[in-house]
């Protein structure tokens, strides 16, 4: 014999049947019930998670403009110098007009790990730059002669081993002409760093546990610490330099998007975001290290940890150790932007 049990809550519907003797019902009626309510709470949680979790990544319908695009940056490799763009397509991959792509580049050690301005201030002074078709890299630095970057070239090279932040990525060898040419720039010998590329066009990382629960693996762009998006508004920078003895400009920052006209640190707020033919989701703040202490033009960090001590001051959120100064998103409508863009908001 069974027993056919239906049980309904508020937000989900439960059938099941259980084997039970009918002169046991008395002694087991009690057990079904808890059994077929268990069930059918857990079932309505997580039908209840799901349908939270699916609302939450669909974007609004209605948008309020709050200011516009005032610049955009393309980082073409990580720690080195921006290239500034009058408009750009933004993919999955990241921001990108042709072959070049933001971080998509990276300098290494020679096992593969990659390093950075926190360490080797210096990589800022690197300033890339491309040809009109955008098919063509070259590196310039101080002291040393322009050396080109064959991008195209790179696509077919055999893949070596590389890390960012501990996770494995894609990535192929530049050329040891490009190798000794950052080794005596960075560090003044003939060997000991590496160029490296990424090949490909979609993410391949997974999202590190310490990152926050809105990024998703599709967000971690190329060689990106953490999204292929950032952005920074005009009046947040100005807020800041008003508590600074010395100001700084975005670009200290590495913003992709810099918007003027919202009030200082409303980004922080933000959940949808549109730009041109692009949407994207805030999926977390940009929490800052000490390569804002290093400024851009010159290359020589802050004696007196600025503005990274300024911003601990009254930039710091719940759980973060470090403080924090725009936002990181991530893309869920590819397109093109440009500057001058009317920027809106949903919630």
């Amino acid at each position: 014999h069974f027993w056919l049990v239906h049980l309904c809550t508020k937000i989900s519907e439960v059938s099941f049947r259980i084997k039970m003797p009918l002169d046991d019902f008395g002694t087991r009626s009690s057990v079904l019930l808890a059994t077929g309510v268990g069930l059918a709470s857990a079932t309505g949680y997580g039908l209840y998670k799901y349908l939270a979790n699916y609302w939450d990544n669909q974007p609004p319908q209605k948008w309020r403009q709050v200011g516009e695009l005032a610049d955009l940056y393309i980082y073409p490799i990580k720690s080195c110098g921006a290239i500034r763009v009058s408009h750009m397509d933004c993919t999955i991959i990241g921001p990108k007009l042709g072959l070049l792509r933001d971080r998509i580049f990276m300098v290494t050690r020679t096992d593969g790990t990659y390093i950075c301005a926190r360490t080797f201030p210096k990589l800022l002074l690197i300033q890339p730059s491309f040809d009109e078709q955008y098919e063509q890299m070259t590196l310039s630095a101080p002291g040393m002669p322009d050396i080109i970057v064959p991008v195209a070239d790179l696509f077919s090279v055999d893949p070596v081993k590389a890390w960012v932040w501990g996770q494995p990525v894609t990535a192929t060898d530049c050329s040891e002409e490009l190798a000794r040419w950052i080794s005596r720039f960075v560090l003044k010998e003939e060997t000991g760093l590496r160029l490296v590329f990424y090949p490909l066009d979609i993410p391949t990382r997974p999202v590190r546990e310490r990152q926050h629960v809105k990024l998703t693996a599709r967000d971690t762009g190329a060689l990106h610490n953490s999204t292929s998006f950032m952005l920074l508004t005009e009046a947040s920078v100005e807020d800041l330099n008003r508590r600074l003895q010395k100001p700084v400009t975005a670009q200290q920052f590495r913003p992709n998007f810099v918007v003027k006209g919202p009030g200082a640190f409303e980004e922080d707020d933000w959940k949808w975001i549109k730009i041109g033919e692009t949407v994207y989701r805030n999926v977390k703040p940009c929490n800052r290290c000490s390569v804002i202490t290093v400024d851009p033009k010159t290359g020589v960090r802050s004696i007196e940890n600025e503005p990274m001590k300024t911003l601990k001051t009254f930039r710091m959120k719940p759980g973060l150790e470090t403080p924090v100064m725009g936002m990181q998103m991530g893309i869920r409508t590819e397109g093109t932007v440009r500057l001058g863009d009317a920027v809106y908001v949903g919630y």
